[in-house]
């Protein structure tokens, strides 16, 4: 089953998926995560399909994130299937995360998103000098979803915290650090891999041939900068910090400062807390957790204002609401974070 938004194969031992949406940098759509969810059950099964390699067209992204502008579109003419998308999406995320086989992810480009959920949580993400990762969603009133909750806790240190307050990218040599990334090669092998895999029996082995030295990462460098400043038990904590530091650090911590309060208030409160609870939690429990906060999330003002300041008008000044983060209501939330009325996201076992 192929669509011309995403195309399925098998090349000798490997099935291989190519994301066909470049002038959308591979965003993803709901057709899409429906197709690759049927896809990679059938190729559970199949004992021909070794491995799974996932590709993206063109080399500006490898997959940019979700249709936000068609959620956006459904939310604000009040339709009910909306949070269908997002059920679908996290219920693939994890069948990827407990695939049997070995799922290559080669990530060419910008990798946000709906892209992260379809990479980050396989087996093998092989990066390429374009990477650009990160997590932007507190900047449209949205939070760090897509396993986001499982798995930037468990970056070195405060990386993932800072990565979901500041929606910081990193590069290939960042991605590498932080583990995001399992291997790092050259773009130009990336045809040579693929033909590699489809022949190969040992995933391994195959890859050994063609990884790099990224280089140093500069996150490396700040980490230690990152982890005093980030590792308060509040957001205010932490703003705190960076508003105090001085010394040779000042300069990072007052723009990281700026960053941060550019961002929806209530997003921010809602990462913070995720990021704490998600170090604590399995990785189906962080995906039930998401499912909560989307499911009210869309029900509230930031995020229609964040994809109309983004996206629609384009005029990048949000009015975020509540303006500041003393107004959040805590009660509200923790409202977030309780079991939505149609119930917690149902997912199989792995």
């Amino acid at each position: 089953m192929s669509s011309v938004e995403i195309f399925f194969e098998k090349r000798g031992h490997a099935g291989v998926v190519t994301l066909a949406r470049p002038q959308a940098l591979n965003a993803l759509t709901h057709e899409m995560t429906n197709e690759l969810q049927a896809q990679l059950d059938a190729w559970r099964d199949d004992q021909s399909v070794r491995h799974v390699v996932v590709e993206a067209l063109g080399d500006k992204a490898f997959c940019a994130g979700g249709d936000i502008r068609h959620i956006y579109d459904m939310g604000k003419a009040g339709d009910p299937r909306q949070i269908d998308f997002f059920r679908d999406e996290y219920r693939l995320n994890a069948t990827i995360k407990h695939y049997p086989k070995p799922y290559i992810a080669l990530i060419n480009g910008i990798v946000m998103g709906g892209g992260v959920g379809i990479s980050v949580h396989g087996s093998h993400r092989v990066a390429t000098e374009r990477i650009g990762f990160a997590m932007p969603e507190v900047g449209i009133g949205f939070f760090p979803d897509v396993g986001g909750t499982y798995f930037l806790p468990r970056l070195p240190g405060e990386t993932g915290m800072y990565c979901a307050l500041t929606g910081a990218r990193l590069k290939e040599a960042d991605a590498s650090w932080a583990g995001i990334a399992t291997h790092t090669v050259a773009s130009d092998d990336l045809g040579a891999i693929i033909e590699a895999l489809a022949g190969a029996d040992d995933v391994d082995a195959a890859l050994h041939r063609f990884s790099r030295d990224p280089g140093p990462a500069p996150l490396a460098e700040t980490a230690p900068v990152i982890d005093r400043l980030f590792s308060a038990d509040s957001l205010g904590g932490i703003l705190g910090a960076l508003d105090r530091e001085t010394g040779d650090d000042a300069d990072f911590a007052a723009k990281t400062a700026a960053t941060i309060r550019a961002k929806s208030p209530t997003s921010l409160q809602i990462a913070f807390q995720q990021m704490r609870r998600g170090a604590k939690l399995s990785f189906d429990d962080c995906m039930r957790l998401e499912y909560r906060i989307v499911s009210r999330v869309l029900h509230g003002h930031d995020f229609y204002e964040g994809i109309r300041a983004a996206i629609i008008d384009k005029d990048s000044v949000a009015r975020w609401d509540p303006p500041e983060f003393s107004h959040v209501d805590s009660i509200d939330i923790d409202a977030h974070f309780q079991v939505p009325p149609g119930g917690d996201l149902d997912l199989p076992d792995a």
